[in-house]
């Protein structure tokens, strides 16, 4: 591979023009006939035993090359742009070949688009808050107990009896906006926590009181900034069947219930420890918020002019999680999607802030490792292999099986970089 030129066209967008030699490609082209010759049919001869050259002469001279282009560029493409010292940011390419022939070899230009250059002033000496002093109340041990008992608590289905908040019901519904029914407005054998907030506002209010078997009309206006224009600040009516009730049977908070649930024997010996517990979720939650602080008036500081392919590179990723999440909560994505008429535009504006921001936090913080000249030893890399194999109790050369080393180097350089900004930031 050979780079016979790079220039910057625009803004994060770079021309490469490389070329790889005759030798190199008629290479990959054996490799094609090689890989391809068992499937070819050519007559005169049994499938798969023609010679290379009948082939060609039957087909075409240039039969193998789109095929022995496609297993070359990829490689090419990513040695050009390390010898043109570029980082590619995606697989968007605009291709166009020059030249390709037996004599000539392979030559092609790609305009790539490549990382921003960012520059982050003044990130040492970041203002924020002091951390609040934070203390445990009986209300808050109170509090816990509540929630414990409710994950704990086992539902009943009953016969009869009004709906109340906090009872599961299954309904039907059918919803509709100026007497025509939208899209992931209706549905059947739905469950619904009622007090949950799984639906919009004034939706689940309007199911309590209803017993077993009721149809009933439910009222109720969407969000003004909903994320589906069409329905956004518009009221709705939903035709709504009650079709069972299922109300929570809770556990008495005792020594036996604790002893059921714990290492514990008493009551007592369990609020001790729930009392240190919450105090250390409150410690870090303060810990926390310094730190978001910290970030997002750093994220502020960030300035360049970021290519769109990385923020929605970033979006797909979060909405891969946030479709986790859900499942992880038995919640199926593509019922989420028609239930609250999500789409996949919709989706990309509601990620959009989140991905900008991690996407400048985190070239943000490549740029001051770079301007900290924070290196990465061996050493370092050991020893974060050895601290994410105890976490997963695995052995050492298995998580390298796993992670691979640069992951571990950018993770080392990020953790360094923050520590930089946590030791020079100052809290008022």
């Amino acid at each position: 591979m050979e780079l016979k030129s790079s220039n910057k066209v625009d803004v994060n967008r770079w021309e490469l023009e490389i070329a790889i030699s005759p030798e190199q490609f008629e290479k990959e082209v054996e490799k094609v006939y090689n890989k391809q010759k068992g499937k070819i049919s050519v007559p005169g001869f049994r499938k798969g035993k023609a010679p290379r050259a009948f082939i060609e002469k039957y087909y075409g001279s240039g039969v193998f090359y789109q095929d022995a282009l496609n297993a070359i560029y990829p490689y090419a493409i990513d040695e050009a742009a390390k010898e043109a010292k570029i980082e590619l940011v995606d697989d968007h390419i605009d291709f166009d070949i020059v030249k390709m022939s037996k004599e000539d070899g392979l030559i092609f230009k790609v305009k790539v688009t490549v990382m921003p250059e960012i520059s982050v002033e003044n990130y040492k000496g970041i203002e924020v808050k002091k951390a609040e002093s934070v203390k445990v109340t009986e209300e808050d041990i109170l509090n816990e107990l509540k929630k414990i008992q409710d994950k704990n608590a086992r539902l009943v289905t009953v016969d009869e009896g009004k709906a109340e908040m906090g009872d599961v019901v299954n309904i039907d519904f059918i919803g509709s906006v100026d007497g025509t029914k939208f899209e992931g407005g209706s549905a059947e054998g739905i469950s619904l926590t009622l007090g949950s907030k799984q639906f919009i506002e004034g939706f689940e209010e309007q199911v309590v009181g209803h017993e077993i078997g009721d149809e009933f009309e439910i009222k109720a206006t969407f969000p003004k900034n909903y994320h589906v224009v069409d329905l956004a600040g518009k009221e709705a009516i939903f035709k709504t069947k009650l079709n069972k009730i299922q109300k929570k049977e809770l556990p008495q908070i005792d020594d036996e219930f604790i002893r059921d649930i714990s290492e514990f024997d008493t009551l007592d010996e369990y609020k001790v420890d729930l009392e240190k517990k919450i105090l250390e979720a409150k410690q870090n939650n303060a810990k926390n918020k310094i730190e978001n602080e910290m970030v997002d008036k750093f994220v502020g500081l960030v300035k360049g002019d970021i290519p769109d392919a990385l923020i929605k590179s970033k979006i797909k990723e979060l909405i891969r999680d946030f479709e986790y999440r859900l499942q992880s909560q038995g919640i199926n994505p593509k019922d989420y999607m028609k239930f609250t008429g999500a789409n996949e535009e919709s989706l990309d504006k509601m990620f959009r802030p989140q991905a900008e921001a991690q996407v400048k936090f985190d070239l943000g913080i490549k740029k001051v490792a770079e301007l900290e000249n924070i290196e990465v030893t061996a050493e370092d890399v050991e020893k974060e292999y050895e601290k994410v194999a105890e976490q997963y109790k695995m052995k050492v050369e298995q998580i390298k099986k796993f992670v691979p080393e640069n992951d571990i180097k950018k993770d080392i350089l990020r953790f360094k970089a923050l520590e930089i900004l946590r030791a020079n930031r100052i809290e008022k």
